[in-house]
């Protein structure tokens, strides 16, 4: 089977498991493109919605994985149990989303061996609860498909591990990103500097929150232009 970019970057970060659920899983390409590569022997598809688990198993059903992919209802982790999966990916939904279904199920998520997460919004809201709330990164990828930028990040929850940046700016691009120099961070970082530059030029008003959302992109985009030096 043939995949996005996206989720051939994001099947690229999956480590060789048993079990490994795929939230949101939309029309099941993932969980088939891992059994199919033997990355891993079974994987869950989840959906919240009716409509794209009836399409997963259709096409898992034709191409007769049915025995290797089980397909089940319901949102975020609420559909396995305590050591019924060894890891997780959550694809495509927004950086809070993906926060609220962690906090959700933590006790599930502390037992598994890591977790992908591929935020289509807001990825630096779910980077400060990562760090501030004891996972570890184990690494990060960026990838750009069909004219969008795509954050993945992969953990896994560590008790001793805590950090917290004195500065927001550290959010916003993975240190992961940084410190492997990858080679799309440069024009990524340029990218999110006109994205805050443009919201600057389309704030009109003039109330106290429209000053303060103005210092902090100003604030973004300074220290953007520092990260950029830095490379």
């Amino acid at each position: 089977m043939i995949i996005s970019h996206r989720l051939e970057s994001i099947a690229k970060m999956v480590d060789s498991v048993e079990s490994i659920i795929d939230v949101g899983t939309d029309h099941g390409y993932l969980p088939i493109y891992l059994i199919s590569k033997d990355i891993t022997n079974k994987v869950i598809a989840s959906d919240i919605n009716k409509g794209p688990v009836e399409k997963a198993k259709y096409n898992i059903n034709k191409e007769n994985l049915q025995d290797k992919i089980e397909c089940r209802l319901g949102g975020g982790l609420t559909t396995i149990k305590t050591n019924e999966v060894d890891a997780v990916v959550i694809a495509g939904m927004g950086g809070n989303l993906i926060k609220d279904i962690l906090e959700e199920s933590i006790d599930l998520v502390k037992k598994m061996e890591y977790l992908i997460f591929q935020p289509v919004q807001n990825p630096e809201v779910l980077r400060k609860y990562i760090y501030e709330n004891k996972y570890e990164v184990l690494d990060e990828e960026l990838c750009y498909d069909e004219g969008k930028y795509y954050e993945i990040i992969k953990v896994r929850y560590n008790e001793s591990k805590i950090i917290e940046f004195n500065q927001e700016v550290f959010y916003l691009i993975g240190e992961k990103l940084i410190q492997k120099k990858h080679p799309l961070v440069k024009e990524y970082i340029g990218f999110r500097i006109n994205k805050y530059k443009n919201i600057l030029d389309f704030i009109q008003d003039t109330g106290e929150t429209s000053i303060q959302r103005k210092k902090q992109l100003l604030y973004y985009i300074e220290g953007l232009k520092e990260m950029l030096k830095c490379l």
